[in-house]
């Protein structure tokens, strides 16, 4: 997996890992400070509650750089301009550390903040959690977390909009970007078909995706943890980007493997994989709350 996060709480490295202290030096912008909209922002009035999602260039725009991730300031697709907008990122980037495997948090109280982040990756406010809506390590890999303030409110002040996540399953072959805010650098490359099963180390993963390799163009690092999985024609988010396979193991701590319907392993050096996002739309109540006990829910219990 791919993180950046203190030795004494990283039993892996994940797609987190690297570098702490240099991301202490990347965001130097007060908290309290709100920047003006960038030229060319969205205006910040609309004439209903709804959040109308503004199609972008996909950049860093709307990305959130955490302590030891890359991370997204996301929305439904039936958020309302007045919901609590919402910050994804990996489960294996929880600030309680790793999750057991089979561990799942719901509405854990949270106090995680971040850097919100413009088009050319400048720090223009800070943002914070509230609650930790949803994380888990065990099937997929992702944290959803409520932060303090609406959609609105933070369209106003930074004119940024939220990242849609998509309601329908990534299509293979679909053209990719992955922003690390981090690391304020985008990847790009494509689908490369989707694994049933993905395992490293004691987690387990299903219906990962799998990026073209090789492919120069998503050559995750250690700090993309978290980056959202954007579709180039959708420009929504189909995935977040998790692990990659960096010393040619099998199945071992940052050594995924892709295990085969009849129990055999494959693997490949560098070859990198996110988890779907989709899901979260499929657990859904009619006030955007997530239910895991609701027929049809994809999420692990």
């Amino acid at each position: 997996m791919t993180f950046s996060t203190p030795s004494s709480r990283r039993p892996f490295r994940l797609l987190v890992a690297a570098a702490s202290a240099i991301a202490a030096t990347l965001f130097t912008v007060s908290a309290a400070a709100a920047a003006p909209a960038p030229a060319g922002a969205p205006a910040a009035t609309t004439s209903s509650s709804r959040v109308v999602p503004q199609l972008q260039a996909v950049g860093l725009a709307s990305t959130i750089a955490l302590s030891n991730c890359s991370g997204s300031l996301v929305r439904y697709p039936s958020s309302l301009d007045t919901d609590r907008a919402m910050l994804l990122t990996n489960g294996h980037c929880y600030e309680g550390g790793f999750l057991a495997a089979g561990q799942v948090l719901v509405n854990r109280t949270s106090s995680r903040t971040g850097k919100l982040l413009n088009g050319s990756g400048t720090a223009v406010a800070t943002v914070k959690a509230d609650q930790l809506l949803y994380a888990t390590m065990t099937g997929t890999d992702v944290a959803l977390y409520r932060l303090t303030r609406t959609f609105a409110q933070i369209r106003s002040t930074t004119g940024l909009n939220a990242l849609t996540i998509s309601s329908t399953h990534p299509v293979d072959g679909h053209a990719i970007s992955i922003p690390s805010s981090y690391w304020k650098r985008t990847y790009s490359c494509a689908i490369n078909g989707f694994v049933s099963t993905l395992r490293e180390g004691d987690w387990t993963w299903r219906d990962s995706i799998r990026y073209r390799y090789p492919d120069s163009g998503c050559q995750t690092i250690g700090g993309t943890s978290g980056s959202p999985i954007i579709d180039n024609a959708s420009l929504q988010i189909v995935g977040v980007n998790n692990t990659l396979n960096e010393q040619g193991q099998a199945c071992t701590l940052d050594n995924p493997c892709e295990v085969n319907a009849d129990g055999s392993v494959t693997y490949t050096k560098g070859q990198n994989y996110g988890q779907e996002t989709y899901w979260f739309t499929t657990c859904l109540t009619s006030t955007n709350a997530i239910d895991l006990n609701k027929t049809g829910c994809l999420l692990t219990k």
